[in-house]
């Protein structure tokens, strides 16, 4: 139901909420496995025809050659949006080797040896031979099936013209530069205190093949002969199994103040760490990491949410952040969705703003240790028992139920979803929200809820389950038309990227070692 527009406003304390402000700019990164049609993880090199991993803009790799990273540009238009993810859908199903097909889901396909995962390769300049050894570091410290996990990222910024004027409307003095700074590390915070309702909601990987945790100790439990899972599970992704860190879960990351932020990343970056030092960085004169510290790099930190901004080639993002400030932040929590064709469908998208605008607008209190660690513990709870409906979480050293957080939530949320309503003239954004009270009433709704039922109504195993849906997918993009203006434009990056590879590494004037050097002076 829509919220009155005044009370939308009267909830955050707002005298207007202008109808530019609605123009939300987006992006979205997406990553997904390469697999042949017999359902392993590919072994051919990153498709030529795809262009440069290094330079091409659209579409890269991240850990894997096999792992394909596609990335948009944003837009203010979520249709725009979305529409450009198809397009570079479609162009890659049309130059992919042998029939090969993309892995739909988060946790990945059933796999043999660590050795058989592929490491990204960026030619022979000195930073791509440095996103090499990085993975390379990655591999040695985790191993290399973790990280052929895939997931979307979402990036959000609010219209340039918002900040001036909201800055005014809180009389706010700091430059513009400050002030914008200050407010996304506030959206940050409350981003933390809330994002286990966002696992909860979308989560998508409640099983997983049994090769995934093979040799290693886990507590899953049986689905059937070849799949493991947890019977109110919702991300696995997110769990101790998947895509997290140990040796990083003492790290403090406070996000009160830029500076503060940036500290604790440097202390990481220059911490030495005994395990990794036992690794070493050379062994038989084979490069094995770039540091043995805590961090080889800012990005190695394991976050469901980044302060971001755009960086010159071969720029440390902590250096751009000091000198500009942030300028978007990027969300890191979200599984693919396997039933949306591009892993992800306009109704998250709206709901993701919703929630978005919500931390941005309401009150985030400075985190502290004890908050950020009573967060850790949400996330794990949620991400293993979340369609409980008994599931209690922690709330300022108190115990809650997470449904009853989770509808206040939602009700808070609905007063953002007004505003973005009234701002585009539409109601969609409520009736996104009302489609996620809707899984909150019935956990079976849910992404991880329909996936397990999916898989017991029919007896598909996790591994059968993702095939069907790949190749369906894989067989609708292929069948819809393409649009000629997008697929010139990535046909016409394609070509360049090799180019700009090229240049770059003609311009490389030291040799890599002493690249390698310089860059961990820093």
């Amino acid at each position: 139901m829509l919220k009155p527009f005044d009370e939308c406003l009267a909830r955050f304390g707002l005298p207007e909420f202008r109808r530019e402000w609605g123009a939300i700019r987006r992006g979205i990164e997406k990553e997904s496995l390469r697999i042949t049609p017999a359902g392993h993880l590919a072994q051919t090199d990153h498709p030529e025809a795809l262009g440069s991993a290094l330079t091409n803009p659209y579409i890269t790799t991240d850990f894997s050659e096999a792992l394909l990273e596609f990335i948009t540009p944003t837009s203010e238009e979520i249709s725009e949006c979305l529409a450009m993810l198809e397009a570079i859908h479609q162009f890659t199903y049309h130059r992919l080797p042998d029939n090969e097909l993309l892995w739909v889901s988060s946790m990945p396909c059933p796999t043999g040896s660590e050795e058989d995962i592929p490491l990204a390769r960026y030619g022979s300049s000195n930073i791509g031979r440095l996103k090499n050894l990085y993975r390379r570091g990655l591999s040695h410290r985790y191993g290399r099936l973790m990280q052929t996990i895939a997931g979307i990222h979402y990036n959000f910024s609010m219209p340039k013209d918002f900040w001036p004027l909201y800055r005014k409307l809180l009389g706010d003095t700091r430059s513009i530069k400050d002030f914008r700074t200050h407010h996304y590390l506030h959206l940050i915070r409350n981003f933390h205190r809330y994002s286990w309702l966002l696992l909860y909601l979308f989560g998508a990987s409640p099983v997983v093949s049994k090769t995934f945790v093979k040799g290693r100790d886990h507590h899953l439990q049986e689905f059937d002969q070849h799949s493991l899972y947890l019977p109110h599970a919702t991300c696995l992704r997110m769990s101790d199994l998947g895509y997290r860190s140990e040796a990083q879960k003492s790290l403090f990351v406070c996000y009160n103040e830029l500076d503060s932020y940036i500290e604790s990343l440097n202390n990481a970056m220059h911490t030495p760490y005994e395990p990794y030092e036992a690794i070493g960085t050379r062994r038989n004169g084979e490069h094995l990491q770039i540091n043995t510290n805590l961090l080889q790099l800012e990005n190695e930190f394991y976050s469901t949410v980044r302060p971001k901004r755009a960086v010159k080639r071969g720029e440390r993002p902590i250096t751009a952040l000091t000198r500009d400030g942030v300028e978007y932040i990027e969300v890191r929590a979200l599984d693919l969705n396997p039933f949306a064709p591009l892993g992800v469908d306009d109704e998250q998208i709206r709901f993701l703003d919703a929630f978005l605008l919500f931390c941005l607008l309401d009150e985030s209190p400075p985190c502290n240790p004890s908050e950020y660690f009573q967060i850790s513990h949400n996330i794990e709870a949620v991400v293993e028992n979340g369609r409980d409906p008994q599931l209690e979480l922690k709330r300022n050293g108190d115990t809650v139920l997470m449904q009853d957080w989770a509808g206040s939530l939602l009700d808070g949320i609905a007063f953002s979803a007004g505003l973005l309503d009234q701002s585009h003239g539409t109601d969609s954004y409520s009736a996104s929200l009302a489609r996620q009270r809707a899984k909150l009433k019935d956990p079976g709704l849910t992404p991880s809820g329909r996936i397990l039922s999916a898989m017991k109504e029919r007896g598909l195993s996790f591994y059968q389950f993702t095939m069907e849906l790949s190749q369906q997918h894989r067989d609708a993009l292929l069948a819809a038309p393409g649009n000629p203006a997008l697929m010139k434009r990535l046909e016409e990056a394609s070509v360049e990227s090799w180019l700009e590879q090229k240049a770059i590494e003609q311009g490389d004037t030291v040799d890599f070692e002493t690249f390698v050097e310089q860059w961990n002076q820093f």
